[in-house]
């Protein structure tokens, strides 16, 4: 699938459009009657065809090359908007540089280290706060507990557990 004709700035050329997806095309491959396909998008027409589907001829994947130069150049000259415009990033940039910036949006979401999912932009808040995170119990028994069980943590009940396992695997 391509990229959502919606998010690009000004006219964009049918001919920079997968004839398969009809959206701008992303990783684009051509076939020698010089019609562009997505990769994904014409990787998966060759699983049940053997033709271009534009113009029928015959087709297999070893005969798919990469765009010309110049439609290269066309594709990436083109500006769209950030995939992350709905929360709040206002981000128009290249084709050509839109996974670089999609990389540091502070707007696209990422896993804290406790694995939830939060905007970049959101990250240290989140983290000062993340009942998921874990750390050593600060009443002294050793054991790591969630932030979000701390108050449930029982130092005395958890050390007599840990105490009567013992017990069992080891009897005097």
């Amino acid at each position: 699938m391509g990229y959502d004709i919606e998010r690009f700035v000004g006219y964009v050329n049918e001919g920079l459009l997968c004839s398969i997806c009809q959206d701008v095309l992303k990783d684009p491959l051509q076939a020698p009657c010089e019609h562009a396909f997505c990769a994904s998008c014409i990787h998966g027409w060759l699983v049940h065809h053997s033709s271009c589907p534009e113009d029928r001829q015959a087709l297999n994947m070893s005969m798919l090359r990469p765009l010309y130069r110049y439609m290269r150049n066309d594709l990436n000259r083109l500006q769209l908007h950030c995939r992350n415009g709905e929360h709040g990033c206002e981000m128009v940039c290249s084709l050509e540089s839109v996974e670089q910036h999609k990389r540091k949006c502070e707007y696209n979401w990422i896993s804290c280290t406790n694995t939830v999912q939060v905007e970049r932009c959101n990250l240290s808040g989140h983290l000062a706060a993340c009942e998921y995170e874990s750390r050593e119990c600060p009443r002294g028994c050793g054991y790591t507990v969630l932030k979000l069980e701390d108050v449930q943590h029982n130092c005395i009940a958890e050390l007599r557990s840990e105490l009567e396992l013992h017990r069992v695997r080891f009897p005097k």
